[in-house]
């Protein structure tokens, strides 16, 4: 999502991208909307008689976070890869 913030994503399709399962993943979404890191909608099925879907985005608070997240992931995995590193 980081890669395209602005854009809408369906929970399959974070499903697919991440591994979760519906069961693991959507409890997951609900918190991040509840704490304002992503925003949630329903979205009009493309085709007649399918339901509509939810979709995901994150908020400017959210890409923030996410940014944040991924840097300082980065760098401690930068860090247990230096040579002389005793972790």
């Amino acid at each position: 999502m980081l890669e395209r913030p602005g854009a809408w994503h369906y929970g399959y399709e974070i499903s697919q991208a991440t591994g979760l399962q519906s069961g693991t993943l959507y409890p997951i979404l609900m918190r991040l909307s509840d704490r304002g890191l992503l925003e949630a909608r329903w979205q009009p099925a493309p085709t007649a008689g399918r339901p509509p879907r939810h979709v995901y985005r994150l908020t400017a608070q959210g890409s923030a976070f996410a940014r944040e997240w991924v840097a300082n992931a980065s760098g401690r995995l930068l860090g247990e890869l230096q040579p002389g590193s005793t972790r």
